[in-house]
């Protein structure tokens, strides 16, 4: 098959039949389309086209009852089991707060959306998929067995689209640089940095300084971020799961960031994945994909918070980690020492 030809939607259905095992999103690569392209391919032969009205799929959630959030990005796959509760919808950006699955969803982002029946031997497997406008994935919602089969229906039915075409129609996405002019000098960064309150303001420091969030992390000065070793990494997740030391983990993409607070005790190393596999929380991470590990130190009304980010080759942020912690509460002491005691890349110094 020509490479620079798109393949017909017959065309990636027989190559799904010919590869049944094969995941989604390795099998739509190998073919040269996205995952979008693929799901949308079996419309019509278990897959249905569904509004992507991400703020009326966050409130009708809750009545299907237990389910398995996933969002993922190209290095890091996130999977939450639990309910959607306590739902604040926004138009630019909505939050759910349930006690397992936790979640920031950007609807803007949300551009493509189905709902996918496949047959497991005597199973039928029910998720709801979600897509942004590259037909990259930005949200799954997988049934479990005791899910509300009927609520999960009624859903599907109200959010049923007019159209139903085995295709869709992709833009490529712009990734957001910082605004064009003069970035801000290290002194202004460490300036601000050091005044700030409350981590969320964070972002709007990076926009007015005109500064990616790597940037910032490279230039404020080894007092607030520090470069960490490769082994920092599964060094980190092996002292939270053996000390039972209960973490925060952001994991995410443009559409939608997923987060687990709570301890970790199943951690399990297989080829470049780092996994953690826990009765209501699994974390598939490539660790061969970080190409930097930095620990940042934020200032806040109470007091610093400490974090470990890991970056990409491209310098977007994979997945990011904290100690648990809530509005009000100073940083966990056992975090803190985890993260400032862990192998830092050494300083070069000048001959």
């Amino acid at each position: 098959m020509d490479q620079h030809v798109k393949p017909a939607p017959h065309q990636i259905r027989l190559a799904r039949a010919e590869n049944p095992k094969m995941r989604e999103r390795d099998l739509a690569a190998q073919l040269g389309v996205s995952e979008a392209d693929l799901v949308a391919a079996h419309c019509g032969e278990g897959v249905q086209r569904i509004e992507p009205r991400a703020n009326d799929l966050l409130l009708g959630l809750e009545a299907v009852g237990e389910v398995m959030a996933l969002t993922r990005n190209e290095s890091a796959v996130h999977e939450k089991i639990g309910v959607y509760e306590n739902v604040q919808p926004g138009a630019h950006a909505s939050v759910v707060l349930g006690k397992q699955i936790d979640l920031r969803v950007f609807p803007k982002a949300w551009a493509h959306g189905f709902a996918v029946e496949k047959r497991d031997g005597d199973e039928i497997r029910r998720s709801l998929q979600f897509f942004d406008d590259a037909g990259d994935a930005v949200h799954k919602v997988h049934l479990r067995p005791s899910s509300n089969l009927y609520a999960y229906q009624k859903l599907v039915a109200e959010l049923a689209s007019p159209d139903q075409s085995p295709s869709v129609a992709l833009k490529g996405i712009t990734i957001s640089e910082p605004e064009a002019g003069e970035a801000g000098s290290a002194e202004d960064l460490r300036d601000r940095w050091s005044r700030m309150t409350d981590v969320h303001q964070f972002f709007g420091m990076l926009k007015t300084l005109k500064l990616s969030r790597h940037q910032a992390v490279r230039m404020v000065g080894n007092d607030y971020a520090w470069k960490l070793a490769d082994e920092s990494l599964p060094a980190m997740f092996n002292h939270a799961a053996t000390d039972g030391l209960p973490i925060m983990c952001f994991a995410g993409n443009r559409g939608c960031i997923q987060i687990h607070t709570g301890p970790i005790a199943n951690v399990k190393t297989m080829g470049p994945w780092i996994n953690v596999l826990d009765e209501t929380f699994h974390l598939h991470l490539r660790a061969d994909h970080v190409r930097e590990l930095w620990a940042v130190r934020k200032p806040t009304k109470d007091g610093n918070v400490t974090s470990l980010e890991a970056y990409d080759a491209n310098h977007e942020l994979i997945i990011q980690f904290f100690g648990e912690r809530h509005e009000g509460e100073t940083e966990r002491d056992d975090w803190r020492l985890l993260a400032e005691n862990l192998p830092r890349v050494p300083v070069q110094t000048a001959a």
